[in-house]
C-alpha cells in the first residue's frame, strides 16, 4: 500500500441487528430494575434510546450533544427525562460497528449486569449483525486532535486502524499505581480482551457514595472493589490489568457518542467520562468542519 492509498477507504456499508433481543437487570446507581430490548433499525437511523416506561415514550439519540452528566458514568438526557449509564452497552455497539439500532428501555438506567460489556456482546451476537444496503462515510484524520486538562490527556492520531492506548494512574493505590494497555478494536479482540473487564472503584471512594445513596445497586458481583493492596471480590480479577481494560471499554462507549464512524489511534492518559465526552465533542467539531470545507 502506497502512502497515497493509506487512507483511501472512506465508505462502508451500514450495519444493524437481524433480530430483536432483550435482557433485564438492575441499575448500578439507581438500584432500579429495568429491561432493555435492542431492535433492528433502518439505514440512517443511528443509535437511539427510547424510554418505554414514560407516557410519550420519548426517544433520545446516542449523541454527545445530549450528555447531561458524567458522575462516574455517562448520562444522556433531553428535557425532563434521562437514560443513565449508557457507556457499557454503547461500547459493545461501537466495537461491533453497529450503526442503526433502537434501544428500548423500561426504566431510567441501563442494567449493570456483571459490570462489564460482555452481556451486551452476547446480546448483540444473539440478535445477529446484518449488513445493510446503504453506505456510511468513515472519517480519516489528517492531523492530530487533542484535549487536555491538568494531568488528563486525550489525543487522536491519524492511523490505518481504530486503536485505543490507555495509561491508568492511581498513585495513591498500592495495588493499582499505573497500568497500560493498547488494543486494535474489532469484534474479535474486543470480545477477547476488553468486553469482560468490569467497572471498579477504590473502597474508600465508593463507601461514602453508598452511604449517601448515590450507588444503590452496587455489589461485589457487578464491580471490582479495591482496598489497599487487596481485591475484595472473592473471585479476584479477570485480568491482572482488568482496570485499565475497563477504562478502554468506557472510552470506546463514550466515543460511540460521536455519532459518526472514524478511524484513529486514540491515546488516553487518566481520562474518565467527563474528559472522554469532552474529547468526543472535539471530534464532532472537527468532522463537522471537515464536511463543511469539503462542500
Amino acid at each position: 500500500m502506497s502512502p497515497s492509498d493509506k487512507f483511501s477507504t472512506s465508505r462502508k456499508h451500514q450495519r444493524s441487528l437481524k433480530n430483536a433481543v432483550s435482557l433485564s437487570g438492575t441499575g448500578l446507581f439507581t438500584g432500579m430494575k429495568s429491561e432493555i430490548k435492542l431492535r433492528p433499525a433502518p439505514e440512517g437511523t443511528g443509535i437511539v434510546f427510547q424510554r418505554m416506561d414514560l407516557p410519550d415514550k420519548p426517544k433520545l439519540p446516542a449523541h454527545v450533544e445530549y450528555v447531561q452528566e458524567t458522575p462516574r458514568c455517562t448520562i444522556l438526557g433531553s428535557g425532563d427525562f434521562q437514560v443513565q449509564t449508557v457507556e457499557h452497552i454503547l461500547s459493545a455497539i461501537k466495537a461491533y460497528d453497529i450503526d442503526n439500532l433502537l434501544i428500548e428501555i423500561e426504566g431510567p438506567e441501563i442494567p449493570s449486569c456483571d459490570g462489564s460489556a460482555m452481556p451486551f456482546v452476547e446480546l448483540i451476537e444473539k440478535g445477529g449483525v446484518v449488513t445493510q444496503s446503504q453506505t456510511k462515510k468513515i472519517h480519516h484524520l489528517e492531523a492530530p486532535i487533542f484535549w487536555s486538562r491538568g494531568d488528563v490527556h486525550l489525543v487522536a492520531l491519524p492511523s490505518e486502524e481504530f486503536r485505543i492506548s490507555y495509561t491508568l494512574n492511581y498513585p495513591n493505590s498500592d495495588l493499582l499505581k499505573s497500568q497500560f494497555f493498547t488494543v486494535h478494536v474489532d469484534e474479535e479482540t474486543y470480545k477477547a480482551e476488553i468486553a469482560s473487564a468490569r467497572t471498579f472503584s477504590l473502597y474508600e471512594e465508593v463507601v461514602p457514595l453508598i452511604e449517601k445513596g448515590n450507588i444503590k445497586g452496587g455489589r461485589l458481583d457487578n464491580a471490582v472493589i479495591i482496598k489497599g493492596d487487596s481485591i475484595l471480590n472473592p473471585e479476584g480479577v479477570r485480568y491482572k490489568d482488568e482496570m485499565v481494560r475497563h477504562k478502554i471499554l468506557d472510552l470506546i462507549g463514550d466515543l460511540c457518542l460521536v455519532g459518526q464512524s472514524f478511524i484513529a489511534h486514540v491515546i488516553a492518559i487518566r481520562s474518565g467520562h467527563f474528559s472522554n465526552t469532552s474529547f468526543a465533542k472535539e471530534l464532532v467539531s472537527n468532522f463537522t468542519m471537515e464536511t463543511a470545507n469539503a462542500n
